[in-house]
């Protein structure tokens, strides 16, 4: 499939699938991450985060989508990602081209997380702050793809626990798990 059409695929179906609804109101404290496609000779990748190995951080070496917590100022969920997408990895809101929300996932510590999906084009190198992020990871999406079937987890609910991508040393768990687990369903699926 030519880059183009994958790109098209790819829009298509995340733009038409039937995605989590929010939570009740004032129940979860809302939060957003991007989950963003890139193409490194035609094939799709997708863009993690490392957390940073710091005694104390509460997300301590966990592999995530690049996000966080609503400020004050900004004026939507989706401007939240973008802002955040730009102060943890210097990727310029210009340089995305959004798809849109793949739903509400909410965590056991009480954050509803609207993942917003995108098309990053590359026009400027990562830059981040070591203190907050360890790597960055680029994980081809067929390889997310291959380990989403040969795990079962294709159309099926698995425990929480028991949701895991591994890659390399590293292992995807907990809500991106849960967010990654239903983006998949959806792509392969359609």
């Amino acid at each position: 499939m030519n880059p183009v059409s994958c790109r098209q695929k790819i829009r298509h179906t995340l733009e038409n699938a039937k995605h989590p609804s929010p939570p009740a109101p004032d129940r979860y404290d809302p939060t957003a991450v991007m989950a963003l496609f890139l193409f490194n000779q035609n094939i799709p990748e997708l863009l993690f985060i490392q957390k940073a190995d710091v005694a104390g951080y509460p997300w301590r070496n966990q592999m995530a989508f690049p996000g966080g917590h609503v400020d004050d100022t900004d004026d939507s969920l989706l401007e939240t990602a973008l802002r955040e997408l730009e102060e943890e990895l210097g990727i310029h809101p210009e340089n995305v081209e959004v798809i849109g929300s793949i739903g509400h996932f909410q965590t056991i510590n009480h954050k509803d997380i609207q993942a917003f999906t995108g098309i990053w084009n590359q026009q400027e190198p990562i830059r981040f702050d070591p203190a907050e992020i360890r790597r960055v990871f680029r994980i081809p999406v067929s390889h997310l793809v291959d380990l989403h079937r040969k795990k079962g987890y294709l159309g099926q609910t698995p425990p929480i626990m028991d949701l895991t991508y591994p890659f390399g040393e590293v292992v995807i768990w907990g809500v991106t798990a849960k967010i990654l687990h239903h983006m998949l369903n959806v792509l392969i699926q359609n």
